[in-house]
């Protein structure tokens, strides 16, 4: 990767449906030569996918909490694992280290739905050992 690459990437991460005519507008390359290199970052993964990032706000969804998770065995895991990736709440879940098992971005309505998320989706159907739940105030970042 070139300098060339990362400004077609920075270009992209901010709208991954600028075309290579667009971008070779910027970078002052041919259109082939930036449709080759786009096809060269994913096809050596470097681009995973292109995506639309939604506004969670105009869905309803006014509240972003991080919760951090312990279960209480590994009985409960692939379940666990199976239902969140599923789960349309949830954004990101990562399987950490350090006292907690699992740290969850969960977009949700209001705290009611907060509420319901925790007792109804997590507590009554994985034996948790402890939860901790924190709220966005704001994100001054996010990719």
């Amino acid at each position: 990767m070139d300098d060339i690459d990362l400004q077609i990437l920075g270009l992209l991460k901010r709208n991954s449906r600028m075309t290579s005519s667009d971008i070779s507008k910027m970078i002052h390359l041919s259109v082939p030569s930036i449709a080759e290199r786009i096809r060269k970052l994913e096809r050596n993964g470097v681009i995973a996918q292109f995506t639309v990032k939604l506004d969670r706000k105009a869905m309803g969804k006014n509240c972003v909490v991080y919760i951090f998770l312990q279960l209480s065995s590994s009985v409960d895991t692939q379940g666990f694992r199976e239902s969140i990736i599923q789960s349309q709440e949830v954004l990101e879940c990562h399987h950490i280290s350090g006292e907690y098992d699992y740290l969850l971005k969960v977009a949700l309505a209001d705290l009611s739905g907060v509420e319901t998320f925790i007792t109804q989706t997590l507590k009554a159907r994985y034996s948790i050992v402890r939860s901790n739940t924190i709220f966005s105030l704001s994100a001054l970042k996010e990719e």
